[in-house]
C-alpha cells in the first residue's frame, strides 16, 4: 500500500455540499458518500479531523444582511456547523467508524467542548474528530477555523474540499480560458485574491507554514487520492 503523504490532516468540507443537488438542507446519500471517503482516508493510517461549514442551513453573512447583527448571524451559522457535524458523525458511526464531535461552544447535552488535549486523545484512539462551532467567535470563517485547528493540533496539511479540482485564475464555470494552478505560494494566493479560501485563512497558513491542498470532493475517493499524492489539486505552500 502506498504510504500517505500526510499523517495528520484537517479536512475542510463545504456545508453547501451536504445539500447534494438541493439548494438547502441535508442530502443523506451525499453525507453517506462523504463519510465513506473519510473512512477510506482513516484506513490509510492518517489521523483525520474535519471542519464543516454551515451554508446548507444558515449563512451568517446573509442573515446579517436582513437586519440581524453580524455577531448574531455568525453565531447562528456556527450552530449550523454543529448540526452538520452531528449528521456526519452519525453517518460515520453507522458505517462502523468511531467519530466524535467537538464544539467551540459549551453544550454538554449535545457534544463535548473542543480542547487540544481532547482532540489529541480521540485522534490517537483512531476516531475521526469533527470540529464544530467555527472558532467560537463571529467574523471568522470556517476556512480560517480549519487552518487554526490544524495549527493547534499539529496537522501536516489542510485539505480544502471544493466543487472544483484546484485553484483557478478565474471561475472555470464562467471563463473557459481560466488557468488551473498546480502550485502556488501562500503569498501568491493572497495577492491573486483567489476566492477558494478567504484571505485570513491563507495568511494564517503562511504564518504557520501549513500547506493547503485544494481539490474536488465531487469525485469519489478523492480524499484518499490526495493523501496518497496521486490526486488532482492545487498545493498552496511556501
Amino acid at each position: 500500500m502506498v504510504e500517505p503523504v500526510y499523517r495528520r490532516v484537517v479536512i475542510k468540507l463545504s456545508g453547501e455540499y451536504f445539500a447534494g443537488a438541493n439548494s438547502f438542507g441535508m442530502d443523506q446519500p451525499t453525507i453517506d458518500r462523504i463519510a465513506g471517503d473519510l473512512i477510506a482516508a482513516r484506513q490509510l493510517g492518517v489521523e483525520v479531523a474535519v471542519v464543516v461549514g454551515g451554508g446548507n442551513l444558515v449563512r451568517g453573512v446573509e442573515i446579517s444582511s436582513r437586519g440581524v447583527s453580524r455577531p448574531v448571524g455568525d453565531t447562528m451559522g456556527m450552530l449550523a456547523t454543529i448540526m452538520n457535524c452531528l449528521a456526519l458523525e452519525a453517518a460515520l458511526e453507522r458505517k462502523g467508524q468511531p467519530a466524535r464531535t467537538l464544539s467551540a461552544f459549551v453544550m454538554p447535552e449535545v457534544c463535548e467542548l473542543y480542547t487540544r488535549s481532547t482532540a489529541f486523545k480521540y485522534l490517537a484512539e483512531g476516531r475521526i474528530v469533527l470540529l464544530g462551532g467555527g472558532t467560537g467567535n463571529p467574523f471568522f470563517t470556517t476556512d480560517t477555523t480549519a487552518v487554526l485547528r490544524a495549527a493547534e493540533i499539529g496537522a501536516h496539511a489542510v485539505l480544502k474540499a471544493t466543487n472544483v479540482d484546484g485553484v483557478y485564475s478565474a471561475d472555470p464555470k464562467k471563463d473557459p480560458s481560466a488557468k488551473r494552478f498546480e502550485r502556488l505560494t501562500h503569498s501568491q494566493a493572497l495577492e491573486g485574491g483567489y476566492k477558494v479560501m478567504d484571505a485570513t485563512a491563507f495568511a494564517l497558513a503562511r504564518e504557520t507554514s501549513l500547506p493547503i491542498i485544494v481539490f474536488s470532493i465531487a469525485e469519489p475517493g478523492s480524499v484518499g487520492a490526495i493523501l496518497r499524492g496521486t490526486g488532482r489539486g492545487t498545493v498552496v505552500a511556501g
